[in-house]
């Protein structure tokens, strides 16, 4: 599971390698492109265990078509009747020939629950599973789930079980979709797997919406603009980040980049607390909700000066506060790039997660997350939009990872950039570093669902028209 995310006093935790803990807060596989035609996949089913400690849909995921496909594109979705509407699982995957580490798994709710499903456990796949050539398969997925309090499930009652199934044949009470296109099987009636929107199509509404704004048009962080611009460069103390660190407002700088104005958060270390220097940049109103939000950041897997391996995390995000332990009325939508790992993760990974809620003490979190183990070293552009029933999240047009209704924001919240170390495990030595993460623009349109397409279109007429800054969201 992802680390905590706690906003302003985050924490580390416990990583869990293979279970996701909190029902519909377990993993969720990146969606990615495959380029196979929509038709040429199955999937078969072996039911490892028909006991009653844990559910064992043993899986292979076949490409029956000419063409190869990308199993980062590929979605199963195995789906059961939970015991009681608050018993919450866990996902474990014991095997797979592609590497569990490969593989992830999703808990959903059905929106049309039946008297055998009401819940789907969704499996997928990151880009380290590869490709599957024509006539190939994925190999034995030996997954399993199981209640979070450890008592007996009963899986008699639940739609995709097959108990006779006891060796591999096409099963089609499992779904796979490819690419968002359901491709094989039928899911309980009333609950086919739907089809994202596709970032090219063209059905946003016009983006003339109340719009933020801001092309970082500015001289230092001590710029009136920036405040007048409804702006806060952090200098006050408190988490996230190593014990002592300072949040340094002259670590934030502008330059010119490409013709662009651009602004630089450096984060910088010795080694100590007290030597390292974090940096934010934060909206004072917290009026943002429901919308289109998006920034051209430029990710850096090394540092400009110094050693490097530092456990660091560069980001864009939006957040309220918490007004109490697992109040419901907590969001937050977090992109988050871990150029040298960090909570538990060896190199680099890139995170985004939704947040419900969560409790600082004891540690308890409520979230949904997508993951992706690469290098995002350099200029990219996110995007993320909020509607009435879903989260999505974009990275260079193309959609990277759709979290549920459960996480949509109750409050507004504020417009986050921050740079920061979780620990100082990952470079022990004291010689002095610097690391930077830059950011190109911020847009954010009110209650307005508009594609990569069209926000690249808004932003070129904003520059175009010699706009640097424009604030038009009201206040809430």
């Amino acid at each position: 599971m992802p680390r905590p995310s706690l906003g302003r006093t985050r924490k580390n935790s416990l990583t869990f390698a293979l279970a996701a803990v909190l029902g519909c807060a377990g993993l969720a596989a990146q969606p990615a492109t495959a380029n196979a035609a929509p038709g040429e996949l199955t999937v078969q089913y072996h039911t490892g265990s028909t006991g009653s400690d844990q559910a064992e849909p043993w899986l292979k995921v076949k490409n029956v078509g000419a063409a190869g496909v990308v199993l980062s594109g590929v979605k199963v979705r195995y789906y059961f009747k939970s015991d009681t509407p608050s018993t919450t699982y866990r996902f474990a995957c014991s095997w797979a020939v592609k590497g569990c580490a490969n593989v992830t798994g999703t808990f959903g709710t059905l929106a049309r629950p039946t008297a055998n499903a009401d819940r789907y456990l969704e499996i997928g796949f990151t880009a380290g599973a590869g490709s599957l050539a024509p006539g190939a398969d994925s190999g034995d997925l030996q997954l399993r789930f199981y209640r979070s309090d450890w008592q007996p499930l009963n899986q008699a009652d639940d739609y995709s079980f097959g108990p006779a199934q006891t060796t591999y044949g096409n099963w089609s009470k499992v779904t796979a979709q490819l690419d968002g296109a359901v491709v094989w099987g039928s899911a309980p009636e009333g609950n086919d797997p739907t089809d994202p929107t596709d970032p090219t199509d063209p059905t946003d509404p016009p983006a003339q919406g109340a719009t933020l704004f801001d092309d970082f048009d500015y001289t230092a962080h001590n710029d009136p603009k920036i405040s007048a611009h409804g702006w806060n460069v952090r200098s006050n103390s408190g988490g996230p980040g190593v014990p002592g660190a300072t949040w340094a407002p002259e670590n934030v700088t502008f330059s010119s980049s490409g013709g662009n104005s651009v602004m630089n958060l450096e984060t910088s270390t010795s080694g100590t607390g007290e030597s390292t220097r974090q940096t934010e940049v934060l909206t004072k109103a917290t009026k943002f909700k429901n919308g289109t939000y998006a920034a051209r950041i430029r990710f850096s897997d090394v540092p400009r000066s110094g050693p490097d391996g530092d456990h660091l995390v560069q980001t864009f995000f939006t957040i309220n506060d918490l007004k109490a332990p697992m109040a419901d009325d907590y969001a937050e939508y977090d992109f988050e790039y871990l150029p040298n790992g960090g909570w538990g993760e060896t190199s680099n990974i890139l995170y985004t997660t939704s947040w419900e809620t969560y409790n600082p003490d004891p540690w308890q979190a409520v979230n949904q997350h997508t993951e992706s183990r690469q290098s995002y070293d350099g200029w990219h552009d996110v995007l993320l939009t909020i509607d009435d029933s879903t989260i999505r999240y974009y990275i260079d047009g193309r959609l990277f990872g759709t979290h549920d209704a459960a996480y949509l924001p109750e409050r507004p919240m504020s417009i986050n950039f921050n740079q920061w170390l979780i620990d100082l495990t990952g470079q022990s030595g004291t010689s002095p570093r610097k690391y930077d993460e830059q950011v190109d623009y911020v847009l954010h349109v009110k209650d307005q669902v508009l594609t990569p397409a069209t926000v690249a279109a808004k932003v070129a007429a904003y520059r175009s028209a010699g706009t640097t800054f424009e604030d038009t969201v009201p206040s809430s």
